[in-house]
């Protein structure tokens, strides 16, 4: 006997009947089919014939649970078989819909994600608004969290996917019932066709298919439902092999592509039959493809953008001598030791002091409109390397903070930027970059502009180098190399030289820098 789950909209819409699981009875008769109303009204236990009369139960033989209106009829090879079932929720037994759980918009102008890893595993109960997976857009990374309760039935992706904005991401089995919500999408014709509703309960066991994201990912390349792929695992478990030689019986991959990789040994012995291989070993050297994610992406459309722009760049020599005494003064005079400090808040202060001066260097500029915008808060970016790309997060309204709160906000942005934790806010909202090529190694660089900003500063490391007085007196100097790009369609030279020079003229001279310091 079969246990049927149906919704009682799709067969008798004009009946009310309450919301729950049905249990099917089919009662089979010998012989020509039996109209309804030749049926008895009430059907006892002791009339049903075997094997269904141990199956019968009192309290499912109530008056009116086998009128015609509760009875359903179909003749099959010669036949007749009626099905009767009660129309009372039978307690104890949930109902369960799948629900989609979709990438929902991470932010303006993103249309796709990389999933980085999930939180939840197949099987798991999950609770509403709990984290379930992290995905990384072009600009931060995200945790998506589940609207539902449930338990998680299916996972769509693996981490390292690139996932589109409204696709589906995985699917929750939500312990709850809406009207008119078909649980398992049998009709009239399933019922008078046994073989439709067979197909349709052998098509549902998909959401119980023993497999590992990874094969699921696997069958979906090569366009195989993996619910017609028989597992050799354990406890019916489809592995990779069985969708890859499910691919080969089905002439979708060649069988060449299936077979094992030679292992080490093999590999030793095919090289015998080469006496020119060096080192006695023949090896195969094979290119490999390298799917650039998140800030790599990223950077791939800044800066093809950023390569049709005009650019000029200027070319400073600054004096850090008096930086480098400053930042020793404060690293000894310090009352908070977790602090470290760096000549890095020190340029970004100074740079924050010569763009008041020079408003147009803290601007953008908008093509279609031949508009300039002189953006009232200086967010200096700081061009951050890590393991996952090149990111730039910026601090936010640096004329208004001190050397030190500038300090702990950038330690804040490079633990995170190396935790790839940035949130969108992080990243957005920059008005002008600083790249600090020098903490890696380099004089200087010709760096790109980050739009829609109209310049970026790359500085090079502070080196100890002789300098020459007029006088003729050689004596050692620290020295940093700074390279300006700028937008040549808002900046000219000129501008670009005098701002420079209010930068130096602070970074020379340290005590002009805390004597106008708000």
């Amino acid at each position: 006997m079969s246990i049927l789950m149906i919704s009682r909209r799709k067969i008798f819409p004009t009946s009310s009947w309450a919301a729950g699981c049905r249990l099917l009875f089919p009662v089979a008769f010998q012989g020509p089919s039996a109209s309804i109303s030749q049926l008895p009204s009430v059907q006892t236990p002791k009339s049903l014939p075997e094997p269904y009369r141990t199956l019968a139960c009192p309290s499912f033989c109530r008056p009116g649970l086998h009128s015609p209106a509760n009875r359903f009829e179909a003749s099959i090879k010669g036949v007749s078989k009626v099905c009767r079932f009660s129309s009372q929720a039978l307690d104890g037994l949930p109902v369960f819909r799948t629900v989609d759980v979709l990438l929902a918009q991470t932010g303006e102008g993103i249309a796709e994600c990389e999933l980085l890893k999930w939180f939840v595993k197949e099987g798991e109960e999950v609770e509403e608004f709990q984290p379930i997976c992290e995905v990384q857009s072009d600009k931060a990374t995200i945790e998506i969290t589940s609207r539902y309760k449930g338990k998680v039935s299916r996972l769509l992706y693996v981490p390292g996917d690139i996932v589109k904005v409204g696709e589906t991401l995985l699917k929750l089995l939500v312990d709850e019932f809406e009207e008119g919500t078909p649980v398992s999408g049998l009709t009239e014709e399933h019922l008078a066709k046994p073989e439709l509703v067979d197909s349709q309960l052998d098509k549902s066991k998909g959401i119980g298919v023993l497999s590992t994201p990874a094969v699921r990912n696997l069958a979906k390349q090569y366009d195989i439902d993996i619910n017609d792929v028989r597992g050799t695992g354990t406890d019916g478990r489809i592995l990779k092999d069985d969708i890859l030689q499910y691919a080969v019986k089905k002439g979708i991959i060649e069988e060449q592509r299936v077979s094992s990789a030679p292992s080490p040994k093999e590999q030793l012995v095919e090289s015998e039959n080469y006496p020119n291989a060096q080192d006695e070993v023949r090896w195969s050297y094979e290119d490999k493809k390298v799917q650039l994610r998140g800030y790599q992406r990223a950077m791939v459309k800044s800066m093809t953008i950023s390569a049709k722009v005009p650019h000029f760049h200027y070319v400073e020599e600054i004096n850090c001598d008096g930086l480098v005494e400053l930042k020793a003064c404060f690293q000894e005079n310090t009352t908070e030791p977790d602090v470290k400090h760096t000549f890095l808040p020190l340029l970004i202060k100074s740079l924050s002091m010569a763009m008041s001066k020079y408003p147009m260097v803290n601007s953008c500029f908008n093509e279609e409109s031949f508009e300039v915008t002189l953006k009232g808060s200086h967010n200096i970016g700081i061009a951050m390397a890590t393991p996952n790309g090149l990111v730039v997060p910026n601090i936010k309204s640096v004329q208004s903070l001190s050397v030190l709160e500038i300090t702990k906000e950038l330690s804040r942005l490079q633990r995170l930027a190396m935790d790839n934790k940035l949130s969108p806010v992080d990243v957005s909202g920059g008005t002008i970059t600083l790249s600090n090529i020098g903490a890696i190694g380099g004089k200087f660089g010709s760096p790109l502009l980050n739009l829609p900003e109209v310049a970026i500063i790359a500085m090079g490391r502070i080196k100890k180098v002789p300098q020459i007085t007029e006088d003729g007196d050689v004596y050692p100097a620290s020295i940093m190399t700074i390279n300006i790009g700028a937008d040549h369609r808002v900046l000219d030279g000129a501008t670009v030289s005098k701002f420079c020079n209010e930068w130096k003229r602070f970074i020379e001279n340290p005590d002009l820098l805390i004597l106008h310091m708000r």
